[in-house]
């Protein structure tokens, strides 16, 4: 009897041109969904993290005011920048207006400054406190990217509301019944951009 000698098949040390060629379309189909979202979230953490450093450059600046004595019911949201470290006033720049997509222009009325992390600040000027109660405002919006974005654009501005006694917020908290010497009463909802929270 012969017998026969089967012979073992080395295993495959690599992949046919068919494995690759359907491991990269399925990669590329991935980073088609992906690279999108992961760029427009980067951008959203570094727009709400320089919205946020204002804020708190606000909150300082209210309070060193507050210090020198010059917080009252007359005060406007410009009185403070004395008090913040800000590039440039501007009077003709185009800024995103709240998060309804819309713009508007910085002006003698309405000025804006801007910082160097690249965000732009318009003061609501003509409003002041008008009062020393918990509920009155003035209030500013921050835009942290430069100029206008257009209409389909999701970065907004956000409308930041000062109290009187300290205590700062995003519109979408403001207190109920809040007024500025221009008019209310303004209470909470939905005006906050979505890439923004708390």
């Amino acid at each position: 009897m012969h017998s026969i000698l089967k012979r073992n098949k080395p295993p495959s040390l690599g992949f046919t041109l068919a494995e690759l060629l359907i491991s990269l379309a399925i990669l590329g189909v991935i980073a088609t969904f992906t690279i999108p979202k992961i760029l427009s979230t980067s951008q959203n953490e570094a727009n709400e993290a320089k919205t946020k450093d204002i804020i708190a450059a606000f909150s300082g600046a209210y309070q060193q005011a507050k210090l020198d004595g010059i917080i009252n019911s007359n005060t406007k949201p410009s009185d403070l920048t004395p008090y913040l470290s800000y590039l440039a006033w501007d009077t003709s720049a185009a800024i995103d207006y709240g998060p309804w997509g819309t713009s508007v222009t910085c002006n003698a009325t309405y000025p804006c400054i801007k910082f160097a992390n690249g965000a732009t600040v318009q003061f609501d000027d003509p409003a002041r406190f008008g009062g020393t109660a918990t509920t009155n405002m003035i209030a500013f919006f921050i835009d942290p990217e430069p100029g206008y974005s257009g209409t389909t654009n999701p970065v907004r501005s956000v409308q930041i509301v000062l109290y009187y006694d300290g205590f700062i917020t995003s519109r979408a908290y403001t207190r109920t019944n809040s007024f500025t010497s221009a008019g209310g009463p303004y209470g909470p909802g939905s005006f906050d951009p979505p890439w923004f929270t708390w």
